[in-house]
């Protein structure tokens, strides 16, 4: 599933314009993206929770050469999914 994807069925199931629904899918990703810029939590009840978590530094290999290549610390998004969503088969 992609962006449009969602914008389609947001039109399909409120019938409000695709220029509306493109406005208010953006808005909501916009939104989650300043939040976890900001290092907060974004919790969607059934959904699951998306947090910014701590990246620790670390030693990798170039796979070509082998050569060791440091990897500096940084910051991941991390998704644990909810307990409805887990329970899908």
């Amino acid at each position: 599933m992609i962006k449009l994807d969602i914008i389609n069925e947001v039109v399909n199931r409120t019938g409000i314009t695709k220029t509306k629904a493109e406005l208010a899918v953006e808005t909501v990703f916009e939104s989650m993206k300043k939040a976890l810029s900001n290092g907060d939590r974004i919790e969607l009840r059934g959904f699951g929770v998306f947090n910014v978590r701590p990246r620790k530094t670390g030693i990798g290999r170039n796979p070509r050469t082998g050569a060791e290549v440091s990897i500096p610390p940084g910051k991941a998004v991390r998704f644990k999914p909810g307990k409805e969503l887990q329970s899908i088969d």
